[in-house]
């Protein structure tokens, strides 16, 4: 997992509620566990006009040209801004897989669901939770202005405008540390590989009829 360093990005507005889980990756892309390979079928209903599959070409599909994400204005996006409940749903971890792989690293919203927003903390993904008439005045201050970025600082906790104006966010010193170090809960594990494997020494030794 990568660690989360300051963030200068531009900003993507998607204005839509309640932004569940299957829109954000489609069911039929679940079948591989990789955690790469989701970004083209990211929104895959919305950003398509026709039914997308595995293994199908994505450059020859044709594009919904409405859908904001396919406007060259947003291309390069690494900040999401959306509205509240975003995430909810089923409990699929490819939801922040495919966000990460289009290019994603934190997404902004008044809300999440509690498990995509778990998911997110344990693939590098950071979700920002900001008031709601917060979230409305980035909105429309991203649509007024071509190019509109925003900056990300998870040490500071804080989300600044171009204007310095700068917006507090609350995470979980545990959480933090984790994104801030690139700890999934595999390296954390890692992190312990000589105590694990002095316990287990130990307890073959102790007791070897368990072992065969």
């Amino acid at each position: 997992m990568e660690k989360f360093v300051p963030l200068n990005g531009l900003v993507a507005p998607l204005d839509r509620a309640n932004v569940d889980t299957d829109a954000i990756i489609p069911k039929q892309f679940l079948k591989s566990i990789k955690r790469t390979g989701f970004g083209p079928n990211l929104f895959d209903a919305w950003r398509y006009l026709d039914h997308g599959e595995p293994g199908i070409d994505n450059s020859t599909r044709p594009l919904n040209r409405d859908f904001i994400l396919n406007s060259p204005r947003y291309q390069g996006a690494q900040i999401l801004l959306t509205r509240e409940n975003f995430g909810c749903g089923s409990s699929r971890e490819h939801a922040p897989w495919a966000l990460l792989d289009f290019g994603f690293r934190a997404v902004i919203a008044p809300s999440f669901a509690d498990i995509f927003f778990n998911n997110c903390y344990k693939n590098g993904l950071l979700p920002v939770v900001l008031p709601a008439q917060t979230v409305d005045a980035l909105f429309e201050a991203t649509i007024a202005t071509p190019g509109y970025r925003l900056t990300v600082d998870l040490a500071a906790q804080q989300v600044t405008t171009p204007q310095g104006v700068g917006h507090g966010f609350e995470v979980g010193a545990f959480r933090k540390h984790c994104l801030l170090e690139g700890l999934d809960e595999i390296s954390l594990t890692l992190a312990h590989a000589e105590a694990i494997r002095t316990f287990e020494q130990s307890h073959r030794a102790a007791q070897p009829w368990l072992f065969g």
